[in-house]
This record gives C-alpha cells, structure tokens and sequence, in this order.
C-alpha cells in the first residue's frame, strides 16, 4: 500500500471552498465563500490589461516588483506612519493566505506553540501543523465576541512562539481595541513572542479604529504584518498579498515563499501599485458601502430569527440558529443551501472541537445589494418552514 503523509491527513480540504461548490449545485445564492459578486475598480483592470499587452509577462523579483512595494511602503507610511523599507522588508506573497504559511514555515519551529483565537479562519490550524507546531486556543466568547484578558495570559508559556492576530476578525467581525492590542504588545514583549498580523480586512470597519501592533513600542522588531490587495479591492481571484517584517525575519520568509510559489502574477503586481496608491476617498466609499451590505445582511437575520452580534469590521456575520433548528452545524448548512436557496460555512470549521461550532453558521455579505435582498427574501420566509 502507498503510504501518505501523516500531516496531510490531521486536518480536512477547505470546507468553506466545497460550500461553494455545493452551492453552485444546487443554484443557492452564494454567501459561503468570501469573495464579490461585483466589480473590482477599472483604473486596475485597465493597468493589468496595459501590462498584459505592454509584455510584462515573465518571472517578477521573486519578493515582489519593486513598483509593488514602493507603492506599499509608501500606503504604510501615509496611513498608519509605519516606516517600511521596501528592498528589505516587503515580501509579495500568492496572496495573504501563502503570506501566511510562509510566515509559519520560516518562523515556527516543530514542537512551538502558536496562540490562536477561536473561532479562527480554517488556514490556521493547517498552517501551524505544517510547521510541526501546536495551536493553543484562546476563546473569544458571548454573541459579541469577547476576550477575556485572563484566559490569553494563561495561553502564554514557555513555549509560546507566536501569536496569530487577525483584527478585523474573521468569522465574527471582532475588531480589536486598542486596550486588547496593548495587552498583546505587553504579553509578547513579557514571554519573548512574534506577532504574526492577518490585517486584510483592515479597510472595512463599521466601528473602532484600525491598530497596527508593529507600530506599538516594542513591536516593530517582533511582528510580521500581513495583508493584501483580494478584500480591498475585490479582487481575490488575482491573489496578492504581502508580508511585512524586519530584515531577520524577511530573509528566511522570502527563501521559504521562493520555493513555495516563485513569486505572484508580474501583471497584476504592475496593477496592484496602482491601487495601493488611490487616496483616502476611496478606502472610505469601501467601508460605507460594506456598511450598508452589513445592514442589509443583519436585518434579514433578525427577520429569519438568528442570534448574533452586528459585525464591527470584515464583511461576515456568524450567526447562532439553535432558536431555530434542532440540526447541527453541517446538516443546517446542508439543508439551507438545498431546501432554502442560501449557502453559508457551518461553524465547525471554525473550532478546534467541531462541537462548539455546531449551532452557528458564516454568511458572506460581499455581495451587490440586489444578491443581498435576493438572499433576504428567502431568510424572511425561514421561520415557517423550520
């Protein structure tokens, strides 16, 4: 018999990408899987086409072209006064979601221990046990969400190499406060930890600011800042994301993410410059219109009877249905996308123990308005047929 590798066999394919494929099955509107059904902007579309045909086709720097990560540092110079030196310390990535696994590859070492907060976006648990390392969960509890300061200094130990903080939250829209932020710079700072940032959502808040934890003092040298261009700018399909980092920790990132992908799409780094260098008005015309998605989205939960907290930030509402059905996690969202026309991510794959996800399910509101009140019709009805 043919044999496997073991770490290939400790966690399952993504569910929230099979949700999609469900879906598309059976003809539900698509509030799973967390990408637009709307345009990206067209002064990128028409650069990457411009790109395209002015042959900028072939291999890119590995780490990024540099266009890319000028236009980087200069975003995090002008929005959060962070200086970033883009020929050391800018690593263009396959997407935050390759950023991310290169981080762990090059940082994490078998047998550390990584922090992450629970609920979590599925990649991280795979991502540690790639690395050879164990995550500790930390709960973020209630409807709305909650970190109790005690319970995350209980996770730090000896062991403790990183901590995963992804701000704003994704499944449940958590945006953390400066006050949680400062207690994560401490604990770090205390036990000797990284910090590795999941801040692609960092544009579409509803309420509290944006805190970058590499510009708290005593952060800088310790956090890996991660993000990218899929959720800003509506365009995941292009997957481009980054890393950012201080030089020791950039140079064995950047060997790592070598071997793992070469490098991103040239054409499309040539037009993600150009949107990483347009002004305040439109980050802002992003967050009001995700606002009025997030309203449209949260009245048609309260209508359906779902128990849940309105979102601060990203575009996703994790939502409890245990008024509502005696199904469990994947059988309710099973049955949702088949029997109502809705598909959304069971909150098991959310947990480490499936069974704390079992009444709650993820929906996506990244979506044009009429997708929405489409969807909205159909929760309405959902009462009367549970």
């Amino acid at each position: 018999m043919i044999k496997t590798a073991l770490r290939a066999s400790t966690f399952s394919e993504s569910v929230i990408r099979e949700m999609t494929r469900v879906a598309n099955q059976y003809g539900a509107i698509n509030l799973a899987q967390g990408f637009p059904d709307f345009p990206m902007p067209a002064p990128m579309k028409d650069a990457a086409c411009a790109a395209i045909q002015g042959d900028i086709n072939q291999y890119a720097i590995t780490w990024g072209t540099p266009a890319l990560r000028l236009a980087i540092a200069a975003k995090y110079r002008k929005w959060y006064g962070l200086e970033v030196d883009p020929e050391r310390e800018i690593t263009v990535t396959c997407g935050a979601t390759e950023a991310m696994a290169a981080v762990f590859l090059a940082l994490v070492n078998p047998g550390d221990e990584v922090i992450v907060f629970e609920p979590f976006y599925e990649n991280y648990g795979p991502d540690a046990i790639l690395a050879g390392a164990t995550p500790v969960f930390v709960p973020l509890e209630g409807l709305d969400w909650q970190l109790d300061p005690d319970k995350l200094r209980a996770a730090f130990s000896d062991r403790t190499r990183a901590i995963v903080v992804n701000t704003p939250h994704n499944p449940t829209g958590r945006v953390f406060t400066r006050e949680e932020i400062s207690l994560i710079a401490e604990l770090c700072q205390k036990h000797d930890v990284i910090a590795i940032t999941d801040e692609i959502y960092e544009h579409i808040r509803y309420a509290g600011g944006h805190h970058v934890l590499a510009t708290w003092p005593g952060m800088r040298e310790r956090t890996v800042t991660i993000s990218g261009l899929s959720k800003t700018f509506s365009c995941t399909g292009w997957r481009l994301g980054y890393a950012i980092a201080p030089f020791e920790f950039t140079s064995p990132i950047r060997k790592v993410h070598d071997f793992l992908t070469v490098g991103a799409p040239a054409p499309l780094q040539a037009a993600g410059a150009v949107g990483m260098a347009f002004d305040a008005d439109y980050y802002n015309h992003v967050a009001l219109d995700y606002r009025a998605r997030r309203d449209t989205m949260v009245a048609a939960l309260q209508e359906g009877g779902f128990r849940f907290s309105a979102p601060e930030g990203a575009y996703y509402i994790l939502a409890d249905f245990s008024e509502l059905s005696d199904l469990r996690g994947v059988e309710f969202a099973m049955w949702l996308t088949k029997e109502v026309g809705v598909a959304t991510v069971p909150g098991t794959s959310f947990y480490s123990k499936p069974q704390m996800g079992e009444t709650a399910t993820r929906f996506a509101f990244c979506k044009k308005a009429e997708t929405l009140e489409k969807a909205a019709m159909r929760l309405a009805a959902l009462k009367a047929v549970v």
